[in-house]
């Protein structure tokens, strides 16, 4: 049968009616109920994507993540799965604060209408999320629950509150948690830089979960090696000793040293500029004030400035010392910015002869260097040494402890310090007890009323949630939290002796409330518990977890804090989040800065649907980047991406008489003509291949493998009509999690009833996807850098998709631009970058 003229009816150049179609099934899958969650799961599948914060619509970004997240789920769905799919607002936090100040508009006011906005937006892109379970973390019913969480972790002892030396941002005017103060010392929202207040502060006891926290990341099969490998060094896990020096007046210091073989070589004690021990320090008259001052200057520092291993260290002379309980030898105390208050005890013993920083300060000081530790099978000698010796080596100088080399070492000193009740072995941890109050309006109270007599009390959980009161004339910071300044929300009576008391000014951090609401997408509207244990066990843990990898040290560690706490309380049967995470890639403009609102260089989805529709507009973001990577943004992706769907529209509404047929049905050589039997061969390849790449969310291959697909189908003249019907209704399924909208209408218009996500995903025949393989050499800028073995009719675009998805070949081309590709055909493909 001829396909170009007996397949096909004469209508010209007729194109794909996105706007009619897509509003058509997005009113249909509406009526249908399409997303509507099973609330009795036989097999279940918890597809989350991190949700957004409503400062205005939905951007670039925003349509990426949720495409990717919606690709998942429609494949879920075709795959047999009862899918939750949920969505909902990060709606508390700063930036809606300060746009209410610079509008003089209330916050909610500001954050109800964004969500509105962003929520239609969402609606048009056709997102498959169940607005059922959504949630607002800004609301009543969602945030008396961020407080109940507030008030089981102060009955457990892992809420409590302190003096302590915080991150202070200026522009913010609010105390920031370390994991929002980023690499360069700056604010994570203004990126100014960051400085230094002793404040009385609400903690989170983290830190008491930090050896699991540690530990189950081996559980963690599928979360990506780095975001593992960040929160590993993030908890930063130290084995040594703690070891306790002497002041003169007897009192303890206790100093973490992972290198106890080098104590004999102490010859002064650094302490940060924060630590609590320097109060009790009898500092002499003449030496106060120097210190005085050099604390103000050191604490402003950025942490990077302060323990960066090369530049100039300084410090200041106490005037007091200490003793060594190893030798008895007095060492000077040095308050020192290279020292954190955050790391041990905030005070470390310094050997310069073998640490570089305290080398570094010890020559500008003119304090002695002691030699303790000799390459094993050599010598070190003073004058010739221009920097610390830092390696294990045999213990010298060191009485009776000389000639102990290495980890036997480490132990022998270690066993003396506990047999002389001076010390014992320790595990350290980097990781700090997470701040989380806010001296800020917009947020979730902080459920605590402060007694004179009682103390802290928790609010009764009956008389949650905690309500921000409405009333409130200025929501500029002055240092405080504006609610301080309410006298109708401050004044209260205690709740456990009656007596006139006041509620806790501050609110919580925003991370806070993100912290569990993967748990209340299970039971959104129930009115008495955050969730319950059933739907718990229903759905937890999350099967694939979609978010950017900027999240790797703050969310992604509270959330799974919360989890455990949770485990731990009997609520959850599951003591880890999400079994599966992915990391998608940022959107950059054309300069190459990613794409935000706060530097006004966003591109709305909107115009690009209303240009070229919403599945146009995914496919060619899924095209021009796999999921995983950077987009440099552009449109050029789209010219190609309209001809294919074009094409296949056509092909279809060309058809006489379409028909369903058995999908099912794997075809035998014989029944096939030779060109057929390549096409049925290429199509099983085409479905093995779609459906592994849809696994790693690959989707850029997806679209690559189809385009050349129909490229090799329009190749051949005659098909037979079953067949031909056959190719196109599974190439349909498989486009169909990409571009639903196209595929929903294309299902229709073969006569299907039931939504193609009621159909099943494409399976391929195990005895049609082998074919001929070539092996094809893959250069960099002319030099060998990977080999792949490729089908022997591969083109060029394939192949070269192939060679850029090698992790070989990726670490050669990584932040270069790709200037030229030259291709051999069946031999090899030359990358050329600079």
């Amino acid at each position: 049968m001829e396909k170009t003229q007996q397949n096909r009816k004469k209508t010209g150049d007729s194109f794909y009616p996105f706007r009619e179609i897509e509003a058509k099934w997005q009113e249909r899958w509406e009526e249908q109920k399409l997303y509507k969650t099973n609330p009795e799961p036989k097999k279940k599948f918890y597809n989350l994507v991190m949700f957004a914060y409503p400062s205005g619509d939905i951007h670039m970004g925003h349509f990426r993540n949720y495409s990717v997240g919606d690709a998942v789920a429609r494949r879920k769905m075709m795959e047999g799965y009862d899918v939750l799919h949920p969505f909902g607002w990060d709606a508390f936090g700063l930036p809606a604060e300060q746009a209410a100040i610079k509008r003089n508009l209330k916050p909610q006011d500001w954050t109800l209408n964004n969500i509105k906005v962003s929520r239609n937006t969402l609606k048009k892109v056709g997102i498959s999320f169940d607005w059922n379970r959504e949630v607002a973390t800004c609301l009543p019913d969602y945030y008396k629950f961020t407080e109940w969480f507030f008030v089981q972790l102060f009955k457990k002892g892992l809420a409590y509150q302190k003096e302590a030396t915080v991150n202070w941002c200026e522009t913010c005017n609010t105390v920031l948690a370390n994991e929002q103060v980023d690499a360069e010392g700056q604010c994570w929202r203004c990126h100014q830089t960051v400085t230094k207040r002793k404040l009385k502060q609400w903690f989170f006891k983290i830190t008491d979960y930090a050896e699991r926290l540690l530990n189950d990341l081996d559980k963690l099969t599928g979360w990506p090696e780095n975001v593992k490998t960040m929160q590993k060094n993030w908890i930063g896990r130290s084995v040594g000793a703690e070891i306790d020096f002497k002041l003169e007046s007897g009192e303890k210091i206790p100093i973490f040293t992972t290198r106890p073989d080098t104590i004999f070589g102490v010859t002064f004690m650094a302490i940060a500029p924060e630590a609590e021990i320097l109060d009790k320090l009898d500092i002499p008259n003449e030496y106060k004030k120097d210190v005085e001052e050099y604390i103000q200057k050191a604490i402003n520092k950025t942490e990077i400035e302060r323990t960066a291993e090369t530049g100039e260290k300084d410090g200041v002379f106490t005037g007091c010392y200490a003793v060594n309980p190893y030798n008895g030898e007095k060492v000077q105390l040095w308050v020192a910015d290279y020292v954190l208050a955050s790391y041990g005890t905030g005070v470390v013993m310094a050997v310069p002869a073998h640490d570089q920083r305290d080398f570094l300060f010890a020559k500008k000081y003119d304090i002695p260097i002691k030699i303790v530790i000799h390459p094993e099978g050599g010598s070190l000698n003073l004058d010739d040494m221009d920097e610390a010796y830092v390696e294990y080596g045999v213990m010298v100088n060191s009485g009776r402890f000389d000639g102990l080399v290495g980890s036997d070492a480490v132990e022998k000193v270690t066993q003396h310090a506990e047999n002389k009740g001076f010390g014992r072995k320790k595990v350290n941890y980097r990781l700090r007890d997470w701040l989380i109050s806010r001296q800020r309006y917009w947020g979730a109270p902080i459920p605590i009323i402060h007694c004179q007599k009682c103390g802290p009390v928790p609010v009764s959980e009956d008389d949650l949630p905690v309500k921000l009161p409405e009333n409130v004339e200025n929501y500029i910071p002055k240092g405080r939290s504006p609610l301080a300044d309410i006298p109708e929300y401050m004044n209260v009576k205690c709740p456990k002796c009656g007596e006139e008391a006041q509620r806790d000014p501050d609110t919580m951090d925003t991370f806070v409330c993100s912290s569990w609401y993967h748990m209340r997408y299970l039971d959104n509207k129930n009115p008495h518990q955050p969730f319950s244990r059933a739907d718990a066990e229903k759905w937890m843990p999350v099967d694939q977890y979609i978010g950017g990898i900027e999240h790797a040290t703050g969310h992604l560690l509270y959330f799974r804090f919360f989890t455990k706490f949770m485990y731990d309380l009997g609520w959850l049967n599951v003591d880890e989040p999400a079994l599966n995470l992915f990391n998608h890639g940022m959107v950059r403009d054309a300069e190459g800065q990613i794409m935000s609102k706060s530097l006004g260089n966003v591109v709305s989805p909107m115009e690009l649907i209303d240009r070229y529709g919403v599945d146009i507009s995914r496919l060619a973001m899924h095209f021009t980047a796999p999921a995983d990577k950077e987009i440099d943004w552009n449109e050029e992706a789209f010219v190609g991406i309209e001809r294919f769907i074009n094409r296949f529209y056509r092909m279809v509404t060309e058809i006489d008489n379409p028909e369903p047929v058995d999908l099912k049905r794997y075809f035998k050589k014989d029944q096939l003509s030779d060109n057929q039997w390549d096409l049925y061969i290429k199509l099983n390849q085409m479905i093995k291949k779609v459906s592994e790449d849809s696994d790693r969310m690959q989707f850029n291959t997806n679209i690559a493998a189809l385009m050349e697909y129909f490229n090799a189908l329009n190749q051949v003249k005659r098909i037979e009509p079953e067949f031909y019907h056959y190719i196109l209704q599974k190439s349909t399924q498989l486009i169909a999690p990409l571009a639903p909208h196209f595929a929903e209408e294309i299902w229709s218009l073969y006569g299907y009833t039931e939504s193609i996500f009621k159909s099943s995903w494409p399976s391929y025949d195990p005895d049609a996807v082998v074919s001929e393989q070539i092996n094809i050499v893959v250069q960099v800028n002319g030099k060998v850098r990977e080999q792949i073995m490729v089908s022997s009719d591969a083109s060029k675009d394939m192949i070269e998709t192939m060679a850029l998805d090698s992790e070989k070949v990726k670490k050669f081309i990584q932040d270069k631009k790709i200037i030229k590709t030259i291709y051999v055909p069946g031999k090899l493909i030359n990358m050329v970058v600079k």
